[in-house]
């Protein structure tokens, strides 16, 4: 996705936002790292069924980001 089609698609309730804005600042996400998380939210808000990315999304999608420096299987 396009930034525009992320900021189109990805919109995220004001909880949601916290969250991420904690985690962008806590685990020092890249650009690229922001743009994964949301489209991963995204995922899993659209399993819920959910129409805006909430913050328990935000949260499970930064469960699945690799542990620095350890091996992705």
């Amino acid at each position: 996705m396009s930034p525009r089609e992320l900021r189109r698609h990805c919109a995220l309730d004001d909880d949601g936002e916290r969250v991420l804005e904690t985690a962008i600042e806590r685990l020092h996400l890249s650009a690229r790292s922001y743009g994964r998380v949301l489209r991963i939210a995204r995922t899993v808000a659209d399993l819920s069924g959910e129409p805006r990315i909430g913050a328990g999304h935000v949260a499970e999608a930064v469960q699945y980001r690799p542990l620095e420096g350890l091996p992705c299987f």
